[in-house]
C-alpha cells in the first residue's frame, strides 16, 4: 500500500461556489438607521419616566410639606383658641373697679377683638399650588402664636392687676381693724396671707377679720347698753329714796342772843338761812367808869329787834 505524506501538503483554498458558500454575508443597509432609531426611543421613554417620577416625587414632596403646615396651624389655633374660651374669658369678667389699673382691662378688651384668619388647607393639585398653600398656613400660624402670647400677657395684665386691688383692700382693712377685732389673731392671719399675696388666703383672712370686728362692735354695744341701764337703775333708787325721806323743809323761826346771829338747820338736809345781824346798839355806861349794861334782843327776821 503506498503511503500519503498528509503533512507536507499544503492547503488548497476553496473555490467557485462552494467558497462562496463558506464566506459571511454583509449586513443590509437599513438595518443601522433601524438601530439607531430605536436607541433614540430607548432614551426618550427613559427620560420621561426620568421626568415623571422626578416630578411625582416633587408633588408628594409638597403635598406633605403642606400637611404638616396644616397640622401646625391647627394645633396653634386650638392653643388659642383653648386660651380665649378659658383663662382670657374668666379675666374679661373682671370689672374696671376690681383692679388697681382700669387700662388693664381695656387691653384685654381690645385684645380679645382680633379676628382670626380663615383657614383654607391644602386643596391645590400641583406643586406650586401646594407649595403656596403651605407658606399661607405657615403665615397662620404665626398669627396664632403672636396673638396668643399677646392675649396671655394681657390676660396675666388684668390678674395681676386685680391680686394688687385685693391686696391694696386687705392691707386697708388690716390698719383699719386695729383695736378693733375681737380676737388679734385674725388680723395675723390676714398680714401673712398679704405678704404671701394669695387671693384665696387673703379672701377667706379678711372675713375672718370683718366677722371679728362685727363680734367686738356687738359686745361692745351690748355692754354699754347694759351700762347706760344700770345707770338709770341707781338714778332710778336714788330718786325714790330721797322721795321717802320726805323732800326739802325750810322756814325760819327767828333768833335771840346777844347781838350772835342763829345757826341751824331748815330740817331737810339743808344749810339753814342766815341772816345779816341786826345793828347793835351801843351798851350804856352802868355804874363805874368802866362797867356797861349787857342787853339781850329779841325779833322775828324781817323786823326790827326788841330789847327782851
Amino acid at each position: 500500500m503506498e503511503e500519503k505524506n498528509i503533512a507536507s501538503r499544503p492547503p488548497v483554498e476553496p473555490s467557485g461556489a462552494a467558497g462562496a458558500a463558506e464566506t459571511p454575508a454583509s449586513k443590509p443597509k437599513w438595518l443601522v438607521p433601524a438601530i439607531a432609531a430605536s436607541a433614540v426611543v430607548v432614551l426618550v421613554g427613559g427620560g420621561f419616566a426620568g421626568w415623571h417620577a422626578y416630578t411625582t416625587h416633587e408633588l408628594d414632596a409638597a403635598k406633605t410639606a403642606c400637611a404638616e403646615a396644616a397640622d401646625t396651624l391647627r394645633g396653634k389655633a386650638n392653643e388659642y383658641n383653648a386660651l380665649v374660651s378659658g383663662k382670657a374669658k374668666d379675666a374679661s369678667g373682671i370689672a374696671a373697679n376690681q383692679v388697681r389699673d382700669a387700662k388693664t382691662v381695656d387691653a384685654l378688651k381690645t385684645a380679645l377683638k382680633a379676628t382670626a384668619p380663615e383657614y383654607e388647607g391644602c386643596v391645590a393639585d400641583s406643586k406650586d399650588g401646594l407649595d403656596a398653600a403651605a407658606a399661607k398656613l405657615d403665615k397662620q400660624s404665626k398669627w396664632y402664636e403672636s396673638h396668643e402670647a399677646a392675649l396671655t400677657k394681657a390676660v396675666k395684665a388684668v390678674e395681676t392687676s386685680k391680686l394688687d386691688k385685693t391686696i391694696d383692700d386687705a392691707s386697708a382693712l388690716l390698719k383699719s381693724s386695729d383695736g378693733q377685732v375681737q380676737d388679734d389673731k385674725t388680723r395675723d392671719a390676714l398680714s401673712g396671707a398679704i405678704k404671701a399675696r394669695d387671693a384665696d388666703a387673703i379672701a377667706k383672712a379678711s372675713k375672718t377679720v370683718n366677722d371679728s370686728v362685727a363680734a367686738k362692735k356687738k359686745a361692745d354695744e351690748e355692754a354699754q347698753a347694759q351700762a347706760e341701764a344700770a345707770a338709770q337703775a341707781a338714778a332710778a333708787a336714788q330718786a325714790a329714796q330721797s322721795q321717802a325721806s320726805g323732800g326739802y323743809t325750810g322756814g325760819y323761826s327767828g333768833y335771840t342772843g346777844h347781838g350772835r346771829q342763829p345757826r341751824g338747820s331748815n330740817g331737810g338736809g339743808q344749810p339753814a338761812y342766815t341772816p345779816p345781824a341786826a345793828p347793835q346798839p351801843t351798851p350804856a355806861p352802868r355804874g363805874g367808869d368802866d362797867e356797861y349794861e349787857t342787853i339781850s334782843w329779841c325779833g322775828t327776821l324781817g323786823s326790827d329787834p326788841a330789847r327782851c
